[in-house]
């Protein structure tokens, strides 16, 4: 049985960016600083690992045919994408199992050699405290401008993961927005559910509160820092870029939402930190009472819910996970989720709360290769205020 309170760290700082090995240093480093304030499950934002292309948003003519200058990008992206598994994956295991914690981080993914090795993937990958990785979910549908360099995903990474603080789901971006995605991972029986984003604007935290609300269950939104500065400007459109180097392009927006859509902690925007926040499990079972879209508040008998990327689950590779007779399935799986725990509630309302709920400030040097302290004093801790 998982602990019922559980600290999560949500990490808001830049990647080096295209750099795969500085930024996997970095990610190294931030993990090692959340595990110093006890955190047990850390995130990272969307595609972390070397850096969201956010240069798809800002230049111009990126899908122009045989754009010469984009298709360098490409390839700079696609030396410095992740292999799975490789090097990248097992220094993150090793992290994930030295700090006895579970892990969560959004890469680019690429195939080391054969089929498919010219495609590009969006993938979160799930680390658990032994070290192992639970799960690669590769974003099922890349955004509009993302289809000119992310392949698209299968169903078969389409789950939660049992860990020894609950059982944890993922998506990535807009995968929010597609209601029968949000169905599968609610069966699954979600205790924290990570939401990866670009940054966390105003539409993806009305996303993010809504899984929450709508899967009775906790979210980590975890969304990227970055600026124009950040931007590789040998290449020739990014470089004609009109902006101040310290505008934001992503503006973080990181947050942990409670099963009833408040907020535990965040949003912060515009710096970059590590929130912090204790979450008790058992707040999952008390809003259960009012809504359970897998169960009292769902009709099987009026409609069915079909899934047919479950090899795993049904050798026919198509499974009805919820219809009149599949009802004692999914109610099997959403009793798992909905633990008794007997610990009192962390809310965001309480005065009391306020000391488990931190924001704490990371220091950016010059060369982004780190944390310039390598400990925290008490003027890195910046509390949270309570929200009325």
């Amino acid at each position: 049985m998982p602990p019922s309170v559980v600290v999560v760290a949500a990490i808001q700082a830049a990647p080096i960016y295209m750099n795969l090995e500085r930024s996997l240093a970095r990610a190294l480093d931030l993990i090692a600083e959340a595990a110093k304030r006890r955190a047990q499950l850390v995130v990272f934002p969307e595609s972390w690992l070397p850096g969201y292309p956010a240069w798809l948003d800002v230049c111009r003519d990126v899908a122009v045919w045989d754009n010469q200058q984009m298709k360098r990008l490409y390839a700079q992206l696609h030396e410095n994408s992740v292999v799975v598994p490789g090097k990248v994956t097992e220094a993150l295991g090793e992290a994930a199992k030295r700090h006895n914690l579970t892990l969560v981080i959004g890469v680019q993914e690429r195939v080391a050699d054969g089929a498919g090795r010219g495609t590009l993937y969006n993938s979160v990958l799930t680390f658990g405290p032994d070290g192992e990785l639970l799960n690669c979910h590769r974003k099922l549908v890349p955004t509009f401008n993302e289809r000119l360099i992310w392949g698209q995903g299968d169903g078969s990474s389409l789950r939660s993961v049992e860990t020894p603080i609950g059982r944890i789901g993922s998506l990535i971006c807009w995968e929010h927005w597609m209601p029968l995605v949000r169905q599968k991972l609610h069966i699954d029986g979600e205790d924290i559910h990570v939401a990866l984003w670009p940054s966390v604007k105003e539409m993806h935290q009305i996303a993010s509160r809504q899984y929450a609300f709508e899967g009775r269950c906790f979210v980590v939104a975890a969304g990227g820092i970055m600026r124009y500065s950040d931007l590789p400007r040998e290449f020739e459109p990014i470089s004609s870029i009109q902006a101040d180097d310290n505008e934001f392009i992503l503006n973080g927006g990181s947050a942990v939402i409670g099963p009833d859509g408040q907020y535990v902690a965040g949003p912060s925007f515009g710096s970059e930190v590590i929130i912090l926040a204790r979450i008790n499990l058992a707040r999952i079972r008390e809003e259960s009472m009012t809504l359970d879209v897998t169960g009292h508040f769902n009709r099987p008998d009026l409609f069915d819910f079909r899934f047919k990327g479950a090899s795993d689950l049904d050798q026919t590779g198509q499974v009805e996970i919820m219809s009149q007779t599949g009802l004692e399935f999914a109610s099997s799986q959403s009793a798992e989720a909905l633990r008794s725990t007997g610990t009192e509630s962390i809310s965001p309302l309480a005065p009391e709360a306020a000391p488990s709920l931190r924001v704490v400030s990371l220091n950016r040097d010059a060369g982004r290769t780190g944390i310039r302290n390598s400990g925290f004093d008490s003027s890195d801790v910046q509390q949270i205020e309570n929200k009325a």
